[in-house]
């Protein structure tokens, strides 16, 4: 039997024992259960949104991306590229060509940005999935169509039952000898055929349409500013970003996700590591229920720690009984909170209890959580680390100084 853990139990559970000390000792395994579960909580709620916009993201953004390093256009007819269309493990193939671009329907004009794509565009993302509005149809026979963002839609006040052309300004290349604004753009109609919504930054600024129709508009031959590729099924991203990047070289960039919106994901990592940190804290501060528990009790069973010594136990055993004391105390916080706060979770994947509050169509009604294991795991190594240290300080102190008085007494 372990003598330490039993007495420890005793003097948590005991009914006899119910006095201002054991009442103190509940009261910092709720604190602690409050903090654990906040914590839980707030993390997966973090997770969730973070889920929801890689989600949103891969419906826009290609698995892996090439661009230059230095310049905006090459031709996909060179060496290196023509061996990337034969690399093993690429499922989809992409051309790319992007620019800004002035938008005009009617009366009103907006700048965005035209991003040509080719005709398996749809193999690539889940664009065509996230229309609101008329369909994904780049081409209808031989007449080249154009698929609006949400936010583009809205500023032009476009409505696709008025089969009224969209009208997009590019600038000419090369040197402009007119001094007339009209003579220093290439302007083109195209009949828009849906609307799509992502999120706000691409819906307020792309205008998707046919490489050829951009060629074209932008006065190009073959040229791209970027490849797409889509790896087959199976095959690990990053090591498949490792093998284009060997059969490219250094001239081009390849590119993943993650690395193609770095500074939103970073910033959203560095979010959750800050609420983290905070929530952390506000434990630290709740363990000192701990002390001041363990400290009172200490000095409360003062007779009984004589009656064990009496009885041949040595200052090592005394301490761990204590030391079990503060433990229970924050194991059972620990496992309380997070059983509640899995539970909080739970019911709002289930439900949707609590709602996104504000006007506005959102892309969810309620907050999103995802419950990641190591999360879970790590905080329950914080809460006990913390829990630990904070049982171990009055134990050590406060139980040798007692001691440490007997001994004189005796003397």
């Amino acid at each position: 039997m372990n003598v330490p853990l039993y007495i420890a139990k005793r003097y948590l559970f005991a009914k006899k024992s119910h006095n201002v000390i054991n009442i103190i000792s509940i009261i910092s395994l709720i604190g602690v259960a409050t903090g654990v579960s906040a914590l839980v909580i707030v993390l997966s709620v973090f997770n969730g949104f973070d889920s929801l916009i890689k989600k949103m993201y891969s419906s826009f953004d290609a698995e892996i991306k090439v661009k230059l390093v230095e310049g905006k256009t090459f031709s996909p007819h060179s060496p290196e590229i023509e061996k990337l269309k034969k690399l093993k493990g690429v499922a989809v193939y992409v051309e790319v060509l992007e620019e800004n671009a002035l938008f005009r329907y009617r009366e009103r004009q907006h700048i965005g940005m035209i991003k040509g794509v080719s005709r398996n565009y749809t193999d690539l993302t889940g664009v065509d999935s996230m229309i609101i509005d008329g369909k994904f149809q780049l081409w209808r026979g031989s007449q080249p169509l154009a698929i609006m963002g949400q936010g583009v839609s809205y500023y032009l006040n476009a409505n696709l039952a008025q089969f009224d052309p969209l009208t997009i300004y590019v600038p000419k290349r090369g040197k402009i000898t007119s001094l007339s604004p009209e003579n220093a753009f290439v302007k083109m109609g195209i009949m828009p055929s849906g609307v799509f919504a992502i999120e706000q930054e691409f819906d307020s600024q792309y205008v998707i349409l046919p490489i050829e129709f951009a060629r074209t508009l932008l006065e190009y031959k073959d040229e791209v500013t970027s490849i797409e590729l889509k790896a087959e099924k199976g095959v690990e991203i990053e090591r498949f970003q490792k093998i284009v990047e060997e059969t490219l070289g250094n001239k081009y960039r390849v590119l993943n996700r993650y690395q193609q919106n770095e500074t939103l994901f970073r910033t959203m990592k560095s979010e959750k590591l800050a609420i983290g940190l905070i929530l952390s804290l506000i434990l630290v501060i709740a363990s000192f229920n701990i002390i001041g528990s363990l400290s009172m009790l200490i000095i409360d069973k003062r007779n009984d720690v004589d009656t064990l010594r009496s009885m041949g136990a040595d200052n090592e055993l005394i301490q761990k009984i204590f030391l079990a004391e503060g433990m229970l105390i924050s194991m059972g916080g620990t496992i309380v909170g997070t059983l509640f706060g899995l539970l909080i979770c739970w019911l709002q994947i289930a439900f949707g209890l609590v709602k996104l509050q504000g006007n506005g169509n959102f892309i969810i009604d309620s907050y999103p959580v995802d419950i990641h294991p190591l999360d879970i795991s790590i905080i329950l190594i914080i809460v006990i680390a913390i829990g630990y240290l904070a049982a171990r300080f009055p134990v050590r102190i406060i139980t040798k100084r007692i001691l440490n008085d007997d001994n004189r007494g005796n003397l």
